[in-house]
């Protein structure tokens, strides 16, 4: 019963939301992908949970679909700075190992053309992308990332950092 109150609750949320909706397809604070075509000017929370449940927006920043346009090297450093916070923890871990799909996907908003390097320099130079004060602070670890980056004569040819 408790179950079935709540997906009624979450369905009218929706059926409300979706009459606020305006035409345009503007996003706010959680990006483009797929939440900003279910639900565009909605709920930011349930944007961002639908861009991140479904794994659309890397895609949608990628090739220019789901209402994400590449207008450019501050676009894609917003992209990537989005994609961060939204994968924090995941991206810790994987940065750690030098492998995954969170890692492999941000090699993507680096428009690498090979993530191997890209992985193997973050896996080597974990210490200096993560430390004590980036642990808290996903745009410090960025920043850190980027240095990190720059440092690689190889991932420097093969990204655009």
């Amino acid at each position: 019963m408790k179950k079935l109150t709540l997906i009624s609750t979450i369905g009218i949320s929706m059926v409300l939301l979706a009459s606020q909706m305006s035409a345009a397809p503007k996003y706010g604070m959680a990006g483009c992908g797929l939440g900003t075509l279910v639900m565009p000017a909605g709920n930011q929370i349930f944007v961002a949970t639908t861009n991140g449940t479904s794994g659309s927006q890397t895609f949608g920043i990628t090739t220019g679909t789901s209402n994400c346009k590449a207008d450019g090297v501050a676009q894609k450093e917003h992209a990537r700075e989005i994609y961060v916070h939204m994968n924090f923890d995941g991206l810790e871990q994987e940065m750690a190992a030098g492998k995954g799909e969170k890692l492999s996907n941000l090699a993507t908003l680096f428009d690498c053309k090979s993530g191997v390097r890209f992985n193997e320099v973050v896996k080597e130079n974990y210490s200096s992308i993560f430390t004590e004060e980036s642990k808290a602070n996903p745009s410090l670890m960025l920043s850190n990332l980027h240095e990190t980056l720059e440092k690689d004569a190889t991932v420097k040819n093969y990204c655009k950092i």
